[in-house]
C-alpha cells in the first residue's frame, strides 16, 4: 500500500472555546494530518518535540499505526500554541506562540522515508519545506500547506517552493493575499500560474474548492449542529484528502473530488472534540456512513 510522508509540527496546544478550556493537549499540523490520513494509508511522520513532550502522546501516535521513526526528541521545550475561539468559532485568536525546539527544526529525512511516493509539507517555514524536498527521491505527488505569515514574510522562498508543488492547500484569505486579487477565482488562477498544478482552497464551514486545468469543483463542509473545537480541522481535512488519494493510487479528477469529500468528513469528526479526541472516535463504518450522507445531501 502507498505510504505518505508528512513533515510538520507536533505541538502542545492550550485551547479555550465556549465548550471548555484545555491546557497542553496534543496538537500540531502533523499530528492531526497523520491520524486523519492513517484511516486510508500508512503514514510516516517527521517532526520535532522537546523533552517535556508526554510519552503517552508518542504511544498514542504509534498505537494509531503511525511510523514515528522521524519524530525527533531534542533538549528544550516542545512547540506550544495557545488560542481562543468565540462567536461562530470560524477562526481563533492566538494568545501565545512559543516556538521552542521548532525554532531550530532542520529535519533530516530517514533513509527509509526518502522514496515515499506521496508527500505532504505541512504549514512550516517554506525554507524547511524546500530542504525536505531536496532530500527526497522523486515523489509521485507533493502537496504543501502555508499560512499568511509565510506569504507576508517569506514570500520569495514560498514562490520558489511553489514551482515544485503538485497540490497546494491554502484558505481563501491566503489565496487573495498571495495573488493580490480580491476575487477568489482570479486569485486562484494567479496562484496556479506560480507553479502548483492543482489548488485546494479551504473555506472552513463553507467547504472547499478544487482548481485544476481551468476547471473547478466546489463542495460544502459536512455540517454539524455543534462544533466543540475547530483546531486542526484544516490539517485533518488535508490528511483525509491525501490519505484517500494515496489509497486509490490514482491522480485523476474523480479521485481528487472524492478525496475532498472524505477530507471534509474526517474534519467533521475532529471538530466534535478537543485535541484529537473527536477524530479518533471515527471508525471506517462511521466515515463511510457520513460520506454516504454527504453524497445524498449533494445528489452525487
Amino acid at each position: 500500500m502507498n505510504s505518505i510522508l508528512v513533515v510538520g509540527t507536533v505541538a502542545l496546544d492550550s485551547v479555550k472555546t465556549p465548550f471548555g478550556d484545555h491546557q497542553a493537549i496534543l496538537g500540531g499540523s502533523a499530528a492531526y494530518f497523520s491520524v486523519s490520513a492513517r484511516y486510508f494509508s500508512p503514514v510516516r511522520l517527521v517532526a520535532v518535540v522537546g523533552k517535556d513532550f508526554p510519552h503517552e502522546h508518542v504511544a498514542f501516535l504509534k498505537k494509531r499505526g503511525i511510523d514515528t521513526t522521524g519524530l525527533m526528541l531534542t533538549s528544550g521545550k516542545t512547540f506550544r500554541w495557545e488560542g481562543e475561539y468565540t462567536g461562530d468559532m470560524n477562526s481563533a485568536t492566538t494568545l501565545a506562540t512559543h516556538l521552542n525546539v521548532l525554532a531550530e527544526f532542520d529535519p533530516a529525512i530517514p533513509e527509509e522515508y526518502k522514496k515515499t511516493p506521496y508527500v505532504f509539507l505541512a504549514n512550516i517555514d517554506p525554507e524547511i519545506q524546500e530542504r525536505v524536498l531536496q532530500q527526497l527521491s522523486r515523489p509521485r505527488l507533493v502537496a504543501a500547506d502555508t499560512m499568511n505569515f509565510w506569504i507576508a514574510n517569506k514570500r520569495q522562498q514560498l514562490l520558489k517552493l511553489l514551482k515544485k508543488i503538485d497540490l497546494f492547500f491554502l484558505n481563501d484569505g491566503e489565496a487573495k493575499l498571495l495573488s493580490g486579487e480580491s476575487n477568489i477565482l482570479k486569485a486562484v488562477q494567479q496562484v496556479i500560474k506560480l507553479g502548483p498544478k492543482k489548488v485546494i482552497v479551504k473555506k472552513g464551514e463553507h467547504g472547499a474548492l478544487l482548481f485544476h486545468d481551468k476547471t473547478f469543483f466546489c463542495t460544502s463542509a459536512f455540517l454539524l449542529e455543534t462544533v466543540v473545537d475547530p483546531t486542526g480541522a484544516g490539517d485533518t481535512f488535508a490528511g483525509g484528502v491525501m490519505g484517500y488519494i494515496s489509497q486509490s493510487g490514482k491522480l485523476n479528477q474523480s479521485v481528487f473530488r472524492k478525496a475532498i469529500v472524505h477530507g471534509s468528513v474526517l474534519a467533521s469528526f475532529t471538530v466534535e472534540g478537543f485535541s484529537l479526541n473527536g477524530l479518533v472516535k471515527a471508525t471506517r463504518p462511521a466515515i463511510k456512513a457520513r460520506v454516504q450522507e454527504f453524497e445524498k445531501r449533494h445528489y452525487f
